[in-house]
């Protein structure tokens, strides 16, 4: 299996609970690294994160799908991965030549479905399917939880800890980038640094900051005049988790 994300947390959670199912994995950390990759090995199936920068998700596909047809090689199954995606994000992915979509975070019983769907391979030890998230309105979020952090990396409690030690040491960097291209008024530049956030949050136990992300991503998005306000509560929500994080540290 070939894994690509340029966040190293969700390459590093990926890798490791395909690895525990049994299965032999190459992690890279950008697009171009993938079409190098998919050029000197062989693989069974690609897992594609969608935005990075450089080259994105999209764009590899683009990319390994012209070289596949140069050769007249068999199309290799290449499944997205993204942590946001509207309606007309999951067309056009799809329309690029990925093959499947899977949402974050990802748990390791989907990871085996959709290595199971596309390869025939059957990988062992799937643990149960992650409870669904409530992220619904009115309901008070925890800034910090740690047992959803432990499920969400199917239980393994090393893994949990070093998932939520990346999110917390690149938070105030996160929180830069976002004040900056705030003040720039540069909105593309807005939704790409809260998706990025909004994904190193999928495998972690912080609801709170997570649905501020998700909110946030979602209105920035549709270009919503409430777009303003979520940023300020996302702005918040960092916050909140960072003071947290040091008083239980």
């Amino acid at each position: 299996m070939l894994c690509v994300d340029d966040n190293p947390a969700n390459l590093l959670l990926v890798q490791t609970l395909l690895e525990d199912m049994g299965a032999k994995v190459q992690a890279v950390d950008s697009g171009y690294a993938a079409i190098n990759a998919v050029k000197q090995e062989t693989f069974d199936l690609v897992l594609m994160d969608v935005q990075m920068p450089g080259m994105d998700g999209r764009q590899s596909t683009e990319a390994i799908r012209q070289w596949e047809s140069e050769r007249h090689g068999t199309p290799l199954p290449v499944v997205a991965l993204t942590a946001h995606a509207m309606a007309n994000e999951k067309r056009a992915l799809l329309q690029s030549g990925m093959d499947d979509y899977l949402t974050k975070p990802i748990s390791e019983r989907q990871l085996a479905q959709v290595v199971l769907k596309w390869t025939g391979l059957a990988l062992r030890n799937q643990g149960p399917e992650r409870v669904t998230e409530n992220l619904g309105h009115g309901v008070q979020l925890l800034v910090l939880d740690h047992e959803e952090g432990l499920r969400l990396a199917a239980g393994k409690t090393d893994l949990a800890a070093d998932m939520l030690a990346m999110l917390l040491a690149s938070l105030e960097a996160d929180r830069l980038a976002i004040t900056v291209a705030r003040e720039a008024n540069d909105n593309q530049a807005l939704i790409e640094r809260v998706h990025r956030l909004h994904g190193a949050t999928r495998y972690c136990g912080v609801p709170q900051l997570r649905a501020a992300c998700q909110r946030a991503e979602t209105l920035l998005k549709q270009d919503d005049a409430k777009a303003a306000a979520a940023l300020d509560e996302l702005d918040m929500a960092i916050t909140r988790l960072a003071s947290e994080a040091r008083v239980s540290a």
